[in-house]
């Protein structure tokens, strides 16, 4: 009686025409059927020789093991191992390209060789050290050789955990990046826009068409990969709910539509009624299914990086600091709270996973609530009657800086959008130059003349109007 081979080892058949088949299953088709891969040889070893190199192969495209895992084997193979088998199939794509960066970037080019036992925290700690002063692989030149100490600590993260597993596999005794010493841990500073900065910012962007977009991030503190993947259907109109239930992101220079990455993220929030008016008037204009569509394309969400690249641009016309787009976050965050909602409310409609990070996150803000609360209640039960009527000692809401001018928003050299082009040809001449599309799709210029720029202007978008109406029966 021949022996059974084990699952993964494929099978061996003596054929008709006098040579060896060696055939093993490489995956599933759509229906359940296995697909297989064979070598043929003329003597049985031969054939078996083929068969285990296609096996290694296909496991090594598939991230596995070519041999039993070992407490002697490579680190870097074990690192890869357990990424590609423990890790990468639960991490959303964003995610696996970090973990890919430190591990076959940094980790496995200076780590990779030494075996997994003799991986002690002297060796760490070196390579840290290492990291923090040239471990960096471009721009150099703006941020000089070494990398960042969040980076650093994100290497450690992923060598610490590929080292538990290897301790929870018994191929260790204990974790030797347990006692490492790291670069200390530094958030970015929270940058907010403060009011008049706020007021400035929504006037330039109506002025460069972000105002729906502004106005909605600072009335719900909204991630960017949120409210660019907002649609029409996710508001209600009646009652004023607003459901975020997907993010948009770019991976692999390609824009992916997917759920939020936790579940406190999938949430419902009331948008006040003079938002919706807002929202209501440019649903009025759109015809795309995006709240936000790309400029390029209206049946594509806008694009994160697009947004941000705006929001600097506004910013510096608005004479703003220069924030990110997460810290119009925190600047609807930093009001709310300032208003007095509490705690618990705001981390839901932000979505945080519990109350905790939000006060973790927004510290400095609730200590200062805390500490004109305490102000309040001694003006007002502490010393009431010492202090009777005078309210010098209390922080001023109204503010004492000087009083800015009516803040005028830049225009810009380009016209927006449909409203044609205007250009001097002499002295006494203006022409106006309007190229709508036909039915055909092409382009049709149509010009107007005037002596003055005023009187040109007028004419062009009457002009404008006319082509626009003319248009609108053919539409219908």
């Amino acid at each position: 009686m021949s022996k059974r081979r084990k699952k993964g080892e494929g099978t061996l058949v003596f054929r008709e025409d006098g040579r060896w088949e060696g055939r093993v299953v490489v995956g599933y088709d759509e229906n359940g059927l296995p697909k297989t891969k064979s070598v043929l040889a003329r003597t049985k070893a031969e054939c078996q020789e083929r068969l285990d190199a296609l096996i290694a192969e296909q496991d090594q495209a598939a991230g596995k093991l070519t041999k039993p895992c070992s407490s002697g084997m490579p680190f870097g193979e074990w690192i890869s191992y357990w990424y590609e088998n423990f890790v990468k199939p639960a991490l959303r794509p964003t995610t696996q390209m970090g973990y890919e960066n430190s591990i076959y970037k940094h980790i496995i080019p200076v780590l990779g060789k030494v075996p997994l036992a003799e991986l002690n925290q002297e060796c760490l700690q070196k390579f840290y050290a290492q990291l923090k002063k040239s471990g960096r692989l471009r721009e150099t030149e703006h941020f000089g050789p070494g990398l960042s100490d969040r980076s650093v600590r994100a290497c450690h993260d992923v060598i610490r955990m590929a080292m538990d597993r290897a301790v929870t596999e018994k191929l260790l005794r204990s974790n030797p990046a347990d006692a490492c010493k790291l670069p200390p841990k530094r958030g970015k500073e929270m940058q907010v826009l403060h009011r008049d900065e706020i007021q400035r910012f929504l006037i330039q962007a109506r002025e460069e068409g972000f105002y729906e977009m502004a106005v909605l991030e600072l009335s719900t503190g909204m991630r960017r990969g949120e409210i660019c993947a907002l649609q029409w259907n996710d508001l209600d109109f009646t009652t004023g709910e607003l459901r975020i239930c997907r993010q948009v992101y770019r991976a692999d220079g390609q824009l992916t539509v997917s759920q939020p990455k936790t579940r406190t993220s999938l949430r419902t929030v009331i948008l006040p009624p003079a938002v919706l008016s807002i929202l209501k008037a440019k649903k009025e204009r759109s015809s795309s299914q995006w709240i936000f569509p790309s400029p390029l394309d209206d049946a594509v969400p806008c694009s994160p990086d697009a947004i941000r690249k705006k929001l600097k641009r506004i910013l510096e016309h608005a004479e703003c600091k220069s924030v990110r787009f997460h810290d119009l976050r925190h600047t609807f965050a930093t009001e709310a709270l300032e208003h007095g909602m509490d705690v618990k409310t705001l981390s839901a409609i932000i979505g945080h996973v519990n109350s905790a990070t939000t006060l973790n996150v927004y510290s400095h803000v609730t200590d200062q609530m805390r500490k004109q609360a305490a102000q309040k209640i001694d003006a007002g039960i502490g010393t009431c009657e010492a202090r009777e009527g005078d309210l010098s000692h209390l922080p001023s809401q109204e503010g004492n800086g000087p009083v800015r001018k009516p803040f005028e928003p830049y225009k810009g050299s380009r016209r927006k959008p449909g409203t044609g082009c205007l250009h001097q040809i002499n002295d006494h001449l203006w022409e106006g130059k309007y190229a709508p599309r036909g039915p055909d799709g092409k382009r049709i210029c149509k010009n107007v003349y005037a002596p003055t720029k005023e009187e040109c202007e007028e004419k062009l978008q009457a002009m404008i109007a006319e082509i626009n109406n003319s248009a609108q029966p053919a539409q219908k």
